[in-house]
């Protein structure tokens, strides 16, 4: 029987996070003081602007604890840190990690988040250098501070479209949100667990070395990634830039998996494509003329799919959906609440 939380205490859990950090994580020469300290340092690189993001998983809530492995669970946790960070042109380099545990909750579990962590920070030379452990009550949560660096001058954030811009998409947008209502689905119907849009939504990656060159090519207006749902993030960007869009529901790249899902689950593949999911594509905004360098920047680490599904407009046209026979309806731009009652 493996220990628990509670069994071996505080500064026991501690210890053995500290020994796993020190043999699997990446010790960065740029820290000059790490765990065990009351804060860490670092010394930043000089010419390069320091980006600071957090996000949060809870239980129940954000993720269906009977549903995914805990490597998986802490490989999403930094999974969407490492997208925001990205999504703005730079690369992670430190993070904190803060986690409030139960106190029957295995060592061994939390063994394997870590595990999960250092699995996506590494690839970047990335560290974990602190954070926190609390008790917490029946549910546990994850918090995780990221901290990255951009070439000073190079980040790329939300407010700078312009009308006219060709708006671009990575990937299969809505594929996340349409595994999680598999998932949900296949507690009644085992055979949809093989569903690959399952293992998309409970295994994601994230596009964050596309988003550095892009931002790196310094051709790009605006860019966000998609945590939130396609609409609602390009709507992010529309209320940033003070603009609107037009999309083209034949250029949207509905892929084979999320009509399948769609058929299963009885609804449009446009509003699964539209709606609530956290793909952590990225959304790419640019000058038309610019198009072709944004695809190299792209396809210089990722081998998928660059898309061109829109154009940006006056802010006063809102956000528009255009079919082929021309027929058109209004996109309302509603991404995940946090505040609203759903499950995960």
């Amino acid at each position: 029987m493996s220990d628990t939380v509670g069994q071996v205490g505080e500064f026991g859990l501690i210890r053995r996070i500290r020994n796993l950090l020190d043999r699997e994580g990446f010790q960065s020469p740029s820290v000059t003081i790490g765990i065990g300290d009351d804060a860490a340092s670092f010394l930043p690189r000089q010419g390069y602007e320091i980006l600071v993001t957090c996000d949060s998983l809870v239980e129940g809530r954000h993720y269906l604890p009977e549903e995914i492995h805990p490597f998986d669970l802490g490989r999403r946790a930094m999974v969407l840190n490492i997208s925001d960070i990205g999504a703005m042109g730079g690369k992670p380099l430190f993070s904190l990690v803060s986690l409030g545990l139960k106190s029957d909750t295995p060592v061994a579990f939390v063994e394997d988040m870590y595990l999960g962590f250092v699995e996506e920070l590494n690839p970047f030379g990335a560290s974990i250098i602190g954070g926190n452990l609390t008790a917490t009550g029946d549910r546990l949560f994850i918090d995780v501070t990221l901290i990255g660096e951009v070439e000073a001058g190079k980040a790329v954030g939300r407010s700078t479209a312009k009308a006219g811009d060709v708006i671009l998409v990575t990937g299969h947008p809505g594929e996340s949100g349409a595994g999680l209502q598999l998932l949900l689905l296949s507690r009644s119907r085992p055979e949809l667990k093989s569903h690959p849009l399952i293992k998309a939504h409970l295994r994601p990656s994230h596009r964050a070395r596309e988003g550095e060159a892009v931002a790196r090519s310094g051709f790009a207006r605006a860019m966000i990634d998609t945590s939130d749902g396609f609409a609602g993030d390009l709507g992010h960007i529309c209320d940033e830039s003070g603009v609107g869009a037009l999309l083209f529901a034949e250029k949207l790249p509905l892929s084979a998996d999320l009509k399948n899902a769609a058929r299963i689950l009885g609804a449009d593949p446009l509003d699964l494509f539209l709606g609530e999911s956290d793909d952590y594509g990225l959304i790419i905004s640019c000058a038309g003329h610019h198009v072709a360098q944004i695809r190299a920047a792209v396809a210089s680490s990722y081998p998928g799919l660059l898309s061109e599904v829109g154009v940006v407009t006056e802010a006063e046209k809102g956000i528009r959906l255009i079919h082929g026979d021309g027929s058109g309806r209004e996109i309302r731009a509603a991404g995940w609440d946090h505040f609203k009652a759903r499950s995960p």
